[in-house]
């Protein structure tokens, strides 16, 4: 007999069964009152390296790992925005978020405040690249599936530094640490004898050949040969600009077309996550596509943003709620947070939809592209994404540095872990070909268009 995934089970279990009413969230700190009593004291997250401390006045957020503890150096109580509204899970066990349809953090009551967390001094830099590496033992996804021997990292980077070490060692130390990790969720950045310094691996194959082919080194021309290549090549000039010029979108003929560049900033006025900018201009496009053939939603060269702006855009291809995928903190017991797309309730296109992606397409392009693999009416084609799917974890540090890494997992319905594999197309095809990197975008989403009319490309149901 086959077993099914835990995600599977949890999918058909919510598709089967009536809509159960989940427990209202509450909000930590009642506009000019005290935080709520349940909360005072100290708590621990499942994953993510928190502790976090609750008094009536407002928490205190603290970074674990390894055993050491620090207070997290930024000026905001809430500095990511994970603390607003809290629920009671069970005895000793709280769920907190900044948004009640976003990702919700499980934490356990700790009897006291760890004394380490108290303690302040006495961050010298081998014990920043020793939390460091401890931190990336316990958080980083796949580590072992990626031959990442985090305390043979470790021990070698604290061959480089001891407590006198230099701002110029400690970072060689902290570089060599995370060297080769090809993951454009990792980030390090601080100033290193008053110029800035910042180390990004994971950067795009495609976009690095690109900066190699320009003589100055950057993406302007390339980027200006897209945006011409979608404006005036493939939507002959009937093309439209909209949403702070994240979104283009035309109809040619009977086939829609919808590129999405990033998920969110859809306006210079606005917080980069308000959904307001994008409804509007996606109303006018899908009102455009009504009676279409098929729609072609384009996120080959989508740099991510935020997984409610990619739920909400996937709202509008659905006609009922689809179980999309799962995330879990990683090396933490904590029940998957089961992701659906749910109808919007605007105007929408439910017909044939074809997903153009890339290894451009990255973080939340990469969730929005799961969410429409979901959909029955959906094909994916292109290329396989990036496989960095994970919500971005910052952690600073006692020096003023800034860490960051990855520290979830996503699972598709079957149990897959996409992280650092990528969602790859059901129709393969080049977006970005070696031989034609400024024109060959436009030329094969035109060679789509002709697919999709000849009635030759991938049914849209699976």
């Amino acid at each position: 007999m086959k077993r099914l995934s835990l995600l599977a089970a949890t999918a058909a279990f919510l598709l089967a069964s009536p809509a159960l009413a989940e427990s209202p969230f509450w909000p930590v700190q009642p506009k000019n009152g005290p935080v709520a009593a349940e909360l005072r004291g100290a708590w621990k997250s499942r994953g993510y390296g928190w502790i976090v401390q609750f008094g009536p006045d407002g928490p205190q957020l603290f970074h674990t790992a390894g055993g050491a503890c620090y207070p997290d150096p930024r000026r905001e109580p809430d500095p990511d925005g994970v603390l607003a509204l809290w629920r009671a899970e069970g005895p000793g066990v709280i769920s907190l978020t900044g948004d009640p349809v976003g990702t919700r953090y499980q934490f356990d009551r700790l009897p006291n405040l760890p004394t380490d967390c108290i303690s302040a001094g006495g961050w010298t830099p081998d014990r920043i690249v020793a939390f460091a590496a401890d931190t990336f033992a316990e958080l980083y996804p796949r580590s072992a599936e990626r031959k990442l021997d985090w305390p043979a990292r470790k021990a070698k980077a604290l061959t480089q530094v001891g407590p006198n070490a230099t701002d110029d060692q400690l970072w060689l130390a902290m570089a060599g640490l995370l060297s080769g990790l090809d993951d454009p969720h990792v980030e390090l950045h601080g100033m290193v004898q008053g110029a800035r310094r910042d180390f990004e691996p994971g950067e795009s194959p495609t976009l690095m050949r690109v900066r190699a082919a320009d003589p100055s080194g950057d993406e302007r021309a390339w980027l200006q040969a897209y945006r011409e290549g979608i404006l005036t090549g493939l939507l002959q000039g009937k093309g439209r600009q909209a949403a702070n010029n994240r979104i283009f979108w035309g109809r040619v003929d009977d086939v829609g077309y919808l590129n999405v560049l990033t998920m969110g900033a859809f306006a210079r006025n606005a917080a980069p996550d308000d959904p307001r900018p994008l409804d509007a201009a996606l109303d006018e496009a899908l009102s455009a596509f009504v009676g279409a053939r098929a729609v072609v939603v384009d996120v080959s060269n989508n740099r991510g943003g935020y997984d409610v702006i990619s739920r909400r855009i996937a709202a509008r291809f659905t006609a009922q709620p689809r179980v999309a995928y799962a995330k879990v903190p990683v090396g933490a017991k904590a029940p998957p947070q089961v992701i659906k797309v749910e109808p919007s309730g605007a105007v929408g296109f439910t017909g044939p939809v074809y997903v153009v992606t890339s290894d451009i397409t990255v973080s939340a392009g990469e969730t929005f592209a799961l969410m429409m693999k979901a959909l029955p009416n959906v094909t994916l084609v292109g290329g396989t994404t990036r496989g960095a799917f994970s919500d971005q974890l910052p952690k600073p540090l006692p020096n003023g540095w800034t860490l960051a890494l990855p520290a979830e997992l996503y699972r598709t319905a079957d149990g897959r872990d996409l992280e650092g594999r990528g969602l790859a197309p059901t129709v393969p095809m080049a977006v970005f070909p070696d031989s034609d990197l400024m024109g060959g975008h436009a030329k094969a989403l035109s060679s789509l268009f002709a697919t999709i009319r000849e009635g030759a490309a991938a049914g849209a149901t699976r």
